[in-house]
């Protein structure tokens, strides 16, 4: 007895839609991934500026009290 093709044309596009499915949720998961990483960085740089503008302030008092002002 022989498969109806549009039977397993249906069961082709089953296992394709499965695969795409995978590969999406792969894909998603390695930009997650990136996105993370870049927040991370963003964070650091952040608390960097934080504490390079207050050394900057110290500095500038200093320089001030420095010349007499």
């Amino acid at each position: 007895m022989n498969s109806d093709p549009i039977v397993e044309k249906l069961f082709d596009h089953d296992e394709q839609f499965k695969q795409v499915r995978k590969e999406i949720k792969q894909s998603k998961e390695e930009v997650l991934t990136v996105l993370d990483k870049m927040m991370g960085i963003l964070q650091r740089v952040g608390h960097e500026r934080i504490f390079t503008n207050e050394a900057i302030k110290r500095m500038q008092k200093e320089i001030e009290h420095q010349q007499g002002h």
